[in-house]
């Protein structure tokens, strides 16, 4: 360990010692005036950020039907408020210079750290095309760091500290600086991943000629291809060797799938679904007790929204060997039947003419696909009957329209004074027999 500790020891000094000589040379006593104008300009930019940004926040609240993109943008802009303005003054102040003096060094302080903050901002704009939050802010970081060694020429004194800051096991070696170059590297791939993805998926779904599941199977399909890509390109790219990864991997592989048998069972019958196309987004389906329509297809479940506003998330396996009842599988009819009974001494012709001409009231109720009306037995208080018709849109609920049809019979039977009876019952109390009080 001893000697390990001295090379770290003397990587920390040189790094320190080569930090020492442009830090001096920045605050020289010729140079103490630009340090001034710096902050000043930061004054003022605090300044006016702190007056200016409830007004731009107040203005932006009022953007009612902004497109989303455009309101993002304004976001952006009005987090960074202040290191915007300070760009600004410092550039006037350096253009300012730049006319009052000949010689660069009167402003090379002021020019410096003018284009250090404009590296910064642009860095800060171009780490928010990166999505994830964690992921984002390593690349914003790693780009304001870089940028700002860089413009000091640190770059190679820092990058020799943290190459020489590295695990070695045999001949595999990783270093600090390997680490970064692949976060950073790994980052701006998924983030292009990322645009090519939403841009295809785009033109996927607009695509009328690709079936519902067959768009969901592609683009899942394309994500895995992307992003994959992408993590094996960047650590690729930084110098790893992907055959150890590979053998781990696949040893890795075996075990899980002992432990996770189940959620391979789901990601295989969510491919199964999609190829055979019997469940897309949209379709109206019963599992069960659940009852509801399609919201999406994932890679372990299927959303389901009810009708009450209740999403279930209910894993491919089950929509694979179970019973499951698609309401819009070949197309979107569906009939329902609705139960009711009037009395003996309704005429029944009547009742079976009522009885339809109530149901194509009703606005659902399709007309071309007429209503139709059977008697089905004659039971202990009334004539039975049952009325079936069509509807096409079973998104709309099922129980609404069978609710509407039984107010349209209501409303029907009762103008055409035809009654609906209710079970009726005769008790009779049977006097007993007088018990002799000499018997038993």
């Amino acid at each position: 360990m001893e000697p390990q500790t001295q090379t770290f020891t003397d990587q920390l000094t040189a790094l320190l010692g080569s930090l020492q000589a442009p830090f001096q040379n920045l605050l020289l006593p010729s140079r103490l005036y630009q340090v001034g104008i710096l902050i000043g300009c930061f004054c003022a930019a605090y300044l006016l950020s702190r007056w200016l940004g409830p007004k731009f926040r107040d203005w932006m609240r009022t953007l009612e039907g902004w497109p989303k993109w455009r309101l993002r943008v304004l976001v952006v802009l009005h987090q960074r408020l202040q290191l915007i303005f300070f760009v600004i003054f410092a550039w006037v102040s350096n253009g300012i210079m730049a006319q009052m003096f000949i010689f660069p060094s009167r402003r090379y302080l002021l020019s410096l750290i003018a284009t250090i903050a404009t590296a910064l901002l642009l860095a800060g704009f171009a780490s928010r095309l990166v999505r994830n939050r964690f992921l984002r802010r390593i690349v914003r970081w790693t780009l304001w760091i870089y940028n700002t060694l860089y413009y000091l020429g640190l770059i190679d004194a820092v990058s020799g500290f943290l190459e020489g800051l590295a695990v070695e096991f045999g001949d595999f070696r990783l270093s600090t600086l390997a680490i970064l170059k692949a976060l950073v590297v790994t980052g701006l791939l998924f983030t292009l991943a990322r645009v090519v993805s939403t841009q295809t998926t785009r033109r996927i779904h607009e695509n009328k000629e690709i079936s519902p599941s067959m768009r969901v199977l592609a683009v899942k399909m394309l994500q895995v291809v992307l992003y994959g890509a992408a993590f094996f390109i960047g650590i690729k790219a930084v110098g790893f060797d992907l055959t150890g990864l590979a053998v781990l991997s696949g040893a890795i592989g075996v075990g899980l799938g002992f432990g996770l048998q189940k959620v391979v069972s789901n990601l295989v019958s969510g491919v199964i679904i999609l190829l055979d196309k019997s469940i897309k987004p949209g379709d109206v389906i019963s599992l069960g007790e659940t009852f509801g329509w399609i919201n999406s297809l994932g890679a372990r479940y299927v959303s389901v929204v009810t009708r009450d506003g209740r999403e279930y998330l209910i894993p491919n396996e089950d929509l694979i060997t179970g019973q499951v009842v698609n309401w819009s599988h070949s197309n979107d009819f569906v009939r329902l039947d609705i139960h009711f009974g009037t009395a003996y001494g309704d005429d029944p012709h009547s009742v079976r003419a009522l009885a339809i001409e109530a149901a194509k009231s009703v606005d659902r109720v399709l007309a071309y696909r007429a209503p139709v009306c059977h008697i089905v037995g004659f039971g202990d208080s009334s004539v039975d009957y049952i009325l079936r018709f069509w509807i096409k849109d079973p998104t709309g609920g099922l129980t609404n329209i069978r609710g509407n049809v039984y107010l349209a019979l209501w409303d029907t039977f009762k103008k055409n004074d035809i009654s609906v009876p209710f079970p009726q019952r005769e008790v009779r109390v049977l006097e007993s027999e007088k018990t002799d009080p000499n018997k038993g």
